[in-house]
């Protein structure tokens, strides 16, 4: 049984329908990529998997049981952690604030100040940075802030939100690097990405979607080797 069996859903925004008869899974330690290009889908699918925006119709199930009716606080109490695009933080909280918030759920509460010496090996500069207010840190940095805070919840999967969007490239190697090293602690990871050399060359699988349709599906060495998607993605 999957940990995430996304069945057939279609997501509206008022009456129009973005999303169209979407089923994926993911499988417990994976790292999945879902790619495509812009509006066409990615985001609004984390959002119906985290429970920010509900379907119109189909099921979400996590560890066999449905949750696409169920409230935000109660997916992240399940374990599922959704960093959103564009970091988000709470940018005059220091760096460690901004990281406890994470922590404030019953699953995680008890265990933050274990956790955020975990979240510090993880992401060292994290603690070199830890008493600097957000705002003061540079796009790199508040990303691995984004990706710690998220951490902090003590996630069963962790979706991230193109976590790589408008760094430059020696840190959007370093943002991969953590990805790897999340996956490799355990953490399934889903991952929303527009870097789709990176993304998939990272993911044990991934999905494409095109106008709110998974058009394709295959491992990521799969994809990658795929001439449409070398063509329409890596301009190859």
């Amino acid at each position: 049984m999957p940990l995430l069996d996304i069945r057939k859903i279609n997501c509206f925004y008022g009456d129009v329908q973005v999303i169209y008869d979407v089923s994926m899974y993911v499988e417990q330690g994976e790292i999945i990529s879902l790619i495509g290009g812009n509006g066409a889908g990615k985001s609004t699918i984390l959002r119906c998997i985290s429970g920010l925006m509900r379907a119109g119709s189909g099921e979400i199930l996590f560890e066999n049981t449905p949750i696409q009716n169920s409230r935000p606080e109660k997916i992240v109490e399940r374990g599922i952690i959704h960093v959103p695009e564009g970091r988000r933080l709470f940018s005059l909280m220091t760096v460690k604030e901004n990281l406890m918030v994470g922590a404030n759920n019953s699953r995680a509460y008890p265990q933050r100040n274990e956790t955020i010496k975990d979240v510090y090996k993880l992401l060292p500069r994290l603690q070199e940075r830890e008493t600097q207010q957000a705002i003061t840190l540079s796009g790199g940095e508040q990303q691995m802030v984004a990706i710690g805070r998220g951490m902090m919840a003590r996630p069963k999967i962790l979706m991230l939100d193109e976590p790589s969007l408008g760094l430059a490239p020696v840190l959007i190697n370093e943002i991969f690097q953590t990805v790897r090293k999340i996956a490799e602690q355990g953490t399934t990871v889903l991952l929303v990405e527009q870097d789709v050399q990176n993304s998939l060359g990272l993911s044990d699988r991934g999905y494409v979607l095109e106008n709110g349709k998974i058009a394709q599906e295959g491992t990521g060495r799969e994809l990658l080797d795929n001439p449409s998607i070398r063509e329409a993605y890596l301009g190859i």
